[in-house]
Protein backbone atom coordinates (compact mmCIF):
# COMPACT_ATOMS: atom_id res chain seq x y z
CA UNK A 1 0.00 0.00 0.00
CA UNK A 2 1.29 3.49 -0.78
CA UNK A 3 2.72 5.30 2.32
CA UNK A 4 0.82 9.56 1.70
CA UNK A 5 2.31 10.86 5.02
CA UNK A 6 5.62 9.37 6.37
CA UNK A 7 7.40 10.97 9.83
CA UNK A 8 10.80 9.76 10.54
CA UNK A 9 12.59 10.20 14.10
CA UNK A 10 10.96 13.57 14.33
CA UNK A 11 11.84 15.93 17.25
CA UNK A 12 10.73 18.96 18.94
CA UNK A 13 11.59 21.22 21.48
CA UNK A 14 9.57 24.40 23.03
CA UNK A 15 12.23 26.62 25.36
CA UNK A 16 14.92 23.75 25.78
CA UNK A 17 12.33 21.21 26.60
CA UNK A 18 11.70 18.02 24.76
CA UNK A 19 8.48 17.78 23.50
CA UNK A 20 8.35 15.24 20.61
CA UNK A 21 11.56 13.08 21.23
CA UNK A 22 12.46 10.80 18.09
CA UNK A 23 8.72 10.36 16.85
CA UNK A 24 8.30 7.67 13.39
CA UNK A 25 5.21 6.94 12.35
CA UNK A 26 3.33 6.49 8.79
CA UNK A 27 -0.20 7.27 6.88
CA UNK A 28 -1.07 4.39 4.28
CA UNK A 29 -2.99 5.80 1.41
CA UNK A 30 -6.63 4.61 2.38
CA UNK A 31 -6.59 4.25 5.75
CA UNK A 32 -7.28 6.09 9.06
CA UNK A 33 -4.55 5.97 11.72
CA UNK A 34 -5.25 6.95 15.35
CA UNK A 35 -2.65 9.05 17.72
CA UNK A 36 -3.69 7.88 21.27
CA UNK A 37 -2.18 8.52 24.50
CA UNK A 38 -2.47 11.10 27.85
CA UNK A 39 -2.54 15.15 27.77
CA UNK A 40 0.92 16.22 27.23
CA UNK A 41 2.05 13.06 25.54
CA UNK A 42 2.92 14.75 22.16
CA UNK A 43 0.13 14.35 20.63
CA UNK A 44 -1.42 17.87 19.09
CA UNK A 45 2.45 18.72 18.75
CA UNK A 46 2.58 15.80 16.07
CA UNK A 47 0.30 17.10 13.63
CA UNK A 48 1.13 20.95 14.63
CA UNK A 49 4.53 20.11 12.90
CA UNK A 50 3.07 17.84 10.24
CA UNK A 51 1.01 21.21 8.92
CA UNK A 52 3.98 23.39 9.60
CA UNK A 53 2.70 25.10 12.30
CA UNK A 54 5.61 24.02 14.63
CA UNK A 55 8.62 23.62 13.02
CA UNK A 56 11.08 20.75 13.87
CA UNK A 57 14.78 20.28 15.15
CA UNK A 58 15.41 17.63 13.33
CA UNK A 59 14.11 14.64 11.33
CA UNK A 60 11.89 14.22 8.66
CA UNK A 61 8.45 14.49 7.26
CA UNK A 62 7.87 13.39 3.84
CA UNK A 63 4.07 13.52 1.86
CA UNK A 64 3.43 11.42 -1.06
CA UNK A 65 7.84 11.05 -0.96
CA UNK A 66 8.38 14.60 -1.07
CA UNK A 67 9.55 16.82 2.23
CA UNK A 68 7.46 18.94 3.37
CA UNK A 69 9.55 20.61 5.96
CA UNK A 70 10.19 24.46 5.77
CA UNK A 71 6.59 24.54 3.87
CA UNK A 72 4.67 27.00 5.49
CA UNK A 73 1.51 26.21 5.92
CA UNK A 74 -0.59 26.98 3.05
CA UNK A 75 2.11 25.29 1.03
CA UNK A 76 1.62 22.25 2.89
CA UNK A 77 -2.10 22.66 2.94
CA UNK A 78 -2.27 23.09 -1.01
CA UNK A 79 -0.76 19.87 -1.20
CA UNK A 80 -3.29 17.92 -0.06
CA UNK A 81 -3.19 17.75 4.00
CA UNK A 82 -5.95 19.23 6.07
CA UNK A 83 -5.63 19.93 9.79
CA UNK A 84 -8.71 20.61 11.84
CA UNK A 85 -7.64 22.09 14.83
CA UNK A 86 -8.73 21.08 18.27
CA UNK A 87 -12.12 22.87 18.75
CA UNK A 88 -12.41 24.00 15.42
CA UNK A 89 -10.83 27.16 15.24
CA UNK A 90 -13.78 28.90 13.60
CA UNK A 91 -14.87 32.01 12.51
CA UNK A 92 -17.17 32.51 14.95
CA UNK A 93 -18.53 36.00 13.94
CA UNK A 94 -18.85 34.80 10.49
CA UNK A 95 -21.74 32.63 9.26
CA UNK A 96 -22.05 29.19 8.18
CA UNK A 97 -21.51 29.84 4.38
CA UNK A 98 -18.78 32.17 4.95
CA UNK A 99 -16.75 29.65 7.05
CA UNK A 100 -17.26 27.42 4.29
CA UNK A 101 -15.85 29.60 1.87
CA UNK A 102 -12.96 30.55 3.90
CA UNK A 103 -12.25 26.74 3.50
CA UNK A 104 -12.51 26.99 -0.74
CA UNK A 105 -9.87 30.16 -0.42
CA UNK A 106 -7.36 27.40 -2.55
CA UNK A 107 -10.24 27.00 -5.23
CA UNK A 108 -10.93 30.14 -7.89
CA UNK A 109 -13.98 28.36 -10.01
CA UNK A 110 -17.11 29.43 -8.19
CA UNK A 111 -18.79 26.90 -9.84
CA UNK A 112 -16.64 24.38 -8.47
CA UNK A 113 -16.70 25.52 -5.04
CA UNK A 114 -20.50 25.49 -5.58
CA UNK A 115 -20.54 21.74 -6.69
CA UNK A 116 -18.30 20.67 -3.81
CA UNK A 117 -20.66 22.22 -1.73
CA UNK A 118 -23.43 19.80 -2.48
CA UNK A 119 -21.07 17.18 -1.75
CA UNK A 120 -20.78 18.85 1.73
CA UNK A 121 -24.31 19.08 2.37
CA UNK A 122 -24.68 15.20 1.91
CA UNK A 123 -22.20 14.78 4.44
CA UNK A 124 -23.25 17.33 6.77
CA UNK A 125 -27.33 18.27 6.23
CA UNK A 126 -27.48 20.17 9.32
CA UNK A 127 -25.25 22.56 7.78
CA UNK A 128 -27.05 23.60 4.73
CA UNK A 129 -30.02 24.11 6.73
CA UNK A 130 -27.73 26.65 8.83
CA UNK A 131 -25.82 28.59 6.16
CA UNK A 132 -27.21 31.87 7.01
CA UNK A 133 -26.31 31.43 10.98
CA UNK A 134 -23.41 32.35 12.67
CA UNK A 135 -21.13 30.12 14.15
CA UNK A 136 -21.33 31.21 17.69
CA UNK A 137 -24.81 30.43 17.76
CA UNK A 138 -23.79 26.92 17.21
CA UNK A 139 -23.47 23.89 19.41
CA UNK A 140 -20.71 22.25 19.90
CA UNK A 141 -21.09 19.14 17.79
CA UNK A 142 -22.41 21.62 15.07
CA UNK A 143 -19.30 23.66 15.27
CA UNK A 144 -17.08 20.11 14.87
CA UNK A 145 -19.12 19.15 11.64
CA UNK A 146 -18.40 22.86 10.14
CA UNK A 147 -15.10 22.48 10.90
CA UNK A 148 -14.57 19.39 9.22
CA UNK A 149 -16.78 20.48 6.24
CA UNK A 150 -14.19 23.61 6.17
CA UNK A 151 -11.29 21.63 5.88
CA UNK A 152 -12.79 18.82 3.17
CA UNK A 153 -13.49 21.85 1.08
CA UNK A 154 -9.50 22.40 0.54
CA UNK A 155 -9.72 18.89 -1.04
CA UNK A 156 -7.45 16.97 0.97
CA UNK A 157 -5.99 13.63 0.70
CA UNK A 158 -4.96 13.46 4.02
CA UNK A 159 -7.45 14.86 6.75
CA UNK A 160 -5.73 15.59 10.30
CA UNK A 161 -7.91 15.78 13.10
CA UNK A 162 -7.18 16.64 16.72
CA UNK A 163 -9.67 15.79 19.60
CA UNK A 164 -12.69 15.62 17.15
CA UNK A 165 -15.13 14.15 19.76
CA UNK A 166 -13.89 16.31 22.76
CA UNK A 167 -16.45 17.87 24.79
CA UNK A 168 -19.59 16.31 22.82
CA UNK A 169 -22.51 14.45 23.63
CA UNK A 170 -22.25 10.54 22.77
CA UNK A 171 -24.85 11.20 19.86
CA UNK A 172 -22.70 13.51 18.42
CA UNK A 173 -19.58 11.14 18.87
CA UNK A 174 -21.19 8.57 16.81
CA UNK A 175 -22.11 10.95 14.38
CA UNK A 176 -18.36 12.11 14.19
CA UNK A 177 -17.40 8.53 13.64
CA UNK A 178 -19.79 7.79 11.24
CA UNK A 179 -18.66 10.75 9.31
CA UNK A 180 -15.12 10.05 9.41
CA UNK A 181 -15.77 6.26 8.06
CA UNK A 182 -17.66 7.99 4.77
CA UNK A 183 -14.90 10.26 4.41
CA UNK A 184 -12.33 7.41 4.54
CA UNK A 185 -14.80 5.37 1.89
CA UNK A 186 -14.56 7.99 0.00
CA UNK A 187 -10.69 8.29 -0.33
CA UNK A 188 -9.75 10.36 1.96
CA UNK A 189 -6.95 9.20 4.25
CA UNK A 190 -7.55 10.39 7.95
CA UNK A 191 -4.90 10.74 10.93
CA UNK A 192 -6.99 11.23 14.02
CA UNK A 193 -5.43 12.28 17.80
CA UNK A 194 -7.69 11.56 20.18
CA UNK A 195 -8.29 11.08 24.16
CA UNK A 196 -11.36 8.67 23.36
CA UNK A 197 -9.03 5.86 23.14
CA UNK A 198 -11.86 3.17 22.85
CA UNK A 199 -13.75 5.74 19.77
CA UNK A 200 -10.32 5.91 18.34
CA UNK A 201 -9.21 2.35 18.22
CA UNK A 202 -12.56 0.78 17.02
CA UNK A 203 -12.88 3.34 14.02
CA UNK A 204 -9.01 2.88 12.74
CA UNK A 205 -7.19 0.46 10.61
CA UNK A 206 -3.55 1.14 12.85
CA UNK A 207 -2.86 2.88 15.69
CA UNK A 208 -0.03 4.76 17.63
CA UNK A 209 0.06 4.54 21.64
CA UNK A 210 2.27 8.20 22.42
CA UNK A 211 3.90 8.99 25.59
CA UNK A 212 6.03 12.04 27.06
CA UNK A 213 7.10 12.49 23.19
CA UNK A 214 7.70 8.79 21.61
CA UNK A 215 6.09 6.00 20.12
CA UNK A 216 6.15 3.75 22.91
CA UNK A 217 3.43 1.16 20.96
CA UNK A 218 1.96 0.58 17.34
CA UNK A 219 0.03 -1.84 15.50
CA UNK A 220 -2.92 -2.78 14.00
CA UNK A 221 -6.08 -1.56 16.34
CA UNK A 222 -7.72 -5.11 16.71
CA UNK A 223 -4.31 -5.88 18.38
CA UNK A 224 -4.26 -2.94 20.49
CA UNK A 225 -7.82 -3.09 21.56
CA UNK A 226 -6.49 -6.44 23.31
CA UNK A 227 -3.03 -5.02 24.08
CA UNK A 228 -3.11 -5.31 28.24
CA UNK A 229 -0.85 -2.63 28.42
CA UNK A 230 -3.60 -0.47 26.20
CA UNK A 231 -6.66 -1.85 28.45
CA UNK A 232 -5.41 -0.96 31.62
CA UNK A 233 -4.05 2.69 30.71
CA UNK A 234 -6.54 3.63 28.26
CA UNK A 235 -9.69 1.73 28.37
CA UNK A 236 -9.98 1.12 31.93
CA UNK A 237 -10.15 -2.40 31.63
Amino acid sequence: MTILLDLQNVKVSYGGAKILNGVSMTVEEGTIVCLIGANGAGKTTTLRTISGLTQPDSGEIKYRGQTIIGMRPQKILSTGIAHVPQEGRLFRDMTVYENLAMGAYLQHDKAQMEADLYKIYEYFPVLKARLKQKADKMSGGERQMLAIARALLSKPRVLMMDEPTSGLAPIMVKTVGEITSMLNTDGISILMVEQNAEFALKIAHYGYVMERGKVVLEGKTDDLLTNDMVKEAYLGI
